[in-house]
């Protein structure tokens, strides 16, 4: 079974975090035992159920980013975009 990254882990509600627990350990139960027809299964829920961490952690990623921008515009960092580009 492939665990997904800390940073989602950290990102997924409780219940989302309980239920990918107990899905990992059916898994690897179920690999222990040589059915890898059936954790393919179960593993192919835990990326399901991942899905939403993962967009969260995208998006404080994205807000950093923006923030970061400001930051840099406002402390004269950055240049401001030219809008006359028409030569």
């Amino acid at each position: 079974m492939r665990h997904c990254s800390v940073q989602v882990r950290g990102l997924l509600t409780r219940d989302e975090l309980e239920r990918y627990n107990g899905l990992m350990e059916v898994g690897s139960y179920l690999e222990e035992q040589g059915r890898h027809d059936l954790a393919y299964i179960v593993q192919k829920e835990v990326d399901r159920l991942v899905q939403p961490g993962i967009e969260r952690l995208k998006e404080k990623g994205r807000q950093r980013d923006r923030a970061d921008e400001a930051y840099m515009r406002e402390h004269g960092m950055l240049d401001e975009p030219d809008d006359d580009d028409d030569d």
